[in-house]
């Protein structure tokens, strides 16, 4: 598919975004007073989604990445979550927040808390930007959400197609339709 061919249909708008950033911002720094959070953002997708709303926390945060790999240049998860890189750090004591751009499946992020988890955190929860409750595989409601989509491919805003396109500042549907 040739998705510059094809009309661009907005989901998520850059107001609607950065309107919801705040409120989640607000939220977090409320829930983490007097904590010690530690975010673990999962690359590639979460790397815009993670530095907007950690702006966005008025509360002292720790920030780390993790990548991970379950799509490759696919529009569906392979469903095996590969860790390609890794933090090293004992998390005891901290109140770990995993971001990423998209749950779906939910694989990866069920892979990753688990994984997190075995190094000791306080607390664990998720935070995404988007939720596609429709595609789920495993049973996992992540704990903040951005925005509940729908069951449509999404681009834009951190969400890539072909590694490309995740520099626009809002997220969008490819539609059928040609421009």
């Amino acid at each position: 598919m040739d998705i510059d061919k094809k009309a661009w249909e907005i989901l998520c708008s850059e107001g609607d975004i950065k309107k919801r950033l705040k409120e989640l911002g607000q939220q977090l720094s409320v829930d983490y007073k007097d904590k010690k959070l530690y975010v673990i953002s999962l690359l590639k997708g979460s790397f815009i989604f993670a530095a907007d709303l950690v702006r966005e926390i008025s509360v002292p945060v720790k920030i780390n990445f993790i990548t991970t790999s379950s799509y490759g240049h696919d529009l569906e998860s392979s469903g095996s979550v590969e860790i390609v890189s890794d933090i090293t750090e004992d998390l005891t004591s901290y109140d770990v927040l995993v971001v990423d751009d998209i749950t779906d499946s939910a694989l990866t992020m069920k892979h990753v808390m688990e994984h997190l988890n075995k190094k000791n955190p306080a607390s664990i929860k998720s935070c995404v930007l988007l939720d596609k409750p429709e595609r789920r595989k495993v049973e996992l409601v992540p704990d903040y959400v951005g925005f509940t989509i729908p069951d449509k491919f999404v681009v834009g805003y951190g969400l890539n197609y072909g590694d490309y396109y995740r520099n626009i500042p809002y997220v969008f549907i490819v539609t059928e339709e040609d421009r």
